[in-house]
């Protein structure tokens, strides 16, 4: 599951490219299992996958030579196998880079799209250090970087018109069935725009926030249990309850009332209603679906 902070950095990259959120999102999921980073020697670092075939490809001499010695380098596909954990990777990584840098970024898959570093000119940037930068900068250069790719490769029209098996072919080969690729992403893209249309985008609301919809957002927790001053201030007693909430809710709880929080605020508020008074609304809305 995604925080409300990295879904508002996915609609603000989905929007400009043309691609709908809810599909960017239910890409993001599929790729990376909802998990954009790992802390490695202190710092969070995007998720990586070093690729031996391609480092071989891009060396020659005495380099190549080095690097097949040392089991970074190997003509077949798979033959150089990554470590089972991301700061075995970066290791990895680190030692082909001091053999070539260049020829080392090219041959990693980078962030939350695992986009080959090999891909950086076809892909605009001035060099292959500018992506890798991209991919370290934080959730919104991984979204970026992955948007950039879905754009270039001409998959946003299979995205958005939801053809899941022609999107997962062309971004993961032909292979894609084998694993229902195409059949998770059209789950995980349900979910999404089911979150979506919950939640109607509501206001972004964090520490620091005030108005109107702070004081409905301390309403609906005092409603849930999660009781508070209504006060239109979004303090620390609102980060609190807030992130009680989400926690209670499995969600990422970190505090920012977004669109995942909106809509299981929503969902929990509709649960507190009499039944009769759910049967009510249902009815009226079939009514005007019928007009």
């Amino acid at each position: 599951m995604f925080s409300d902070a990295v879904i508002r950095e996915a609609h603000a990259a989905a929007g400009p490219a043309g691609i709908e959120p809810a599909a960017l999102l239910a890409v993001m999921e599929v790729e990376s299992g909802g998990r954009l980073f790992a802390t490695v020697n202190g710092r969070s670092e995007p998720l990586i996958r070093f690729e031996g075939h391609y480092f071989d490809r891009r060396l020659t001499g005495k380099k190549q030579a080095r690097a097949r010695e040392l089991g970074l380098a190997a003509p077949a596909a798979g033959a150089v196998a990554n470590p089972s954990t991301q700061a075995g990777r970066w290791a990895l990584l680190g030692r082909a880079t001091e053999i070539d840098a260049k020829a080392a970024y090219e041959s990693t898959s980078w962030g939350i799209g695992q986009v080959m570093g090999a891909h950086w000119l076809w892909l605009g940037y001035p060099n292959v250090q500018t992506l890798v930068a991209e991919a370290r900068s934080g959730a919104a250069g991984q979204i970026r970087l992955m948007v950039r790719y879905i754009d270039k490769a001409g998959l946003a029209r299979s995205v958005n018109a939801h053809d899941w098996p022609a999107f997962a072919r062309g971004y993961n080969g032909p292979d894609y069935a084998r694993n229902g690729y195409d059949r998770k992403l059209a789950a995980a893209y349900q979910r999404h725009a089911a979150a979506a249309k919950a939640s109607s985008m509501g206001p972004l609301l964090r520490l620091g926030s005030r108005g109107d919809a702070v004081a409905e957002l301390q309403r609906r927790l005092t409603r849930l249990g999660y009781p508070l001053q209504a006060d239109g201030l979004f303090g620390r007693a609102t980060q609190a309850a807030l992130r009680n909430f989400q926690r209670d809710r499995g969600l990422v709880p970190d505090g920012i009332a977004g669109p995942q929080t909106h809509a299981a605020l929503a969902k929990a508020d509709a649960g507190l209603l009499p039944r009769w008074w759910r049967r009510v609304k249902a009815g009226i809305a079939g009514l005007f679906r019928r007009t």
